[in-house]
């Protein structure tokens, strides 16, 4: 099921990122991770050139994830699920759904009901 992602929400939460890591499966379904700098762009996330097993990867399996961790130790991670083409060698990622998480503590309450503190940004 795709979330639509409201882009002026994911604009504002990658503003304090410095970089993501960029997660596909292979045909065998193991997870590759690469440390990436993607830009928001029209709507869409460039990522630039990439590796051959990255490229391979999301070539055939264009469902990809992104994670940029947070800043400093309790801050918010954030999660964004994506459709990966490549052309001439780079790859793009179209949002389809995005979420701020992090684990719940005591304290806090829950936003969304999971079980920690998450919020989707749609």
């Amino acid at each position: 099921m795709s979330v639509k992602v409201d882009l002026d929400q994911l604009s504002a939460a990658l503003a304090d990122r410095a970089f993501a890591y960029l997660v596909t499966v292979g045909d065998d379904y193991r997870a590759h991770t690469v440390a990436v700098h993607p830009e928001l762009v029209d709507g869409t996330l460039g990522i630039g050139s990439v590796g051959n097993s990255t490229r391979r990867n999301a070539s055939s399996h264009a469902d990809v994830t992104l994670v940029w961790p947070p800043r400093e130790s309790g801050g918010y991670t954030l999660i964004v699920d994506g459709l990966a083409t490549v052309a001439g060698g780079a790859l793009t990622v179209e949002p389809t759904g995005a979420v701020l998480h992090r684990p719940a503590t005591p304290a806090s309450p829950t936003g969304s009901g999971c079980g920690d503190d998450c919020m989707p940004l749609s």
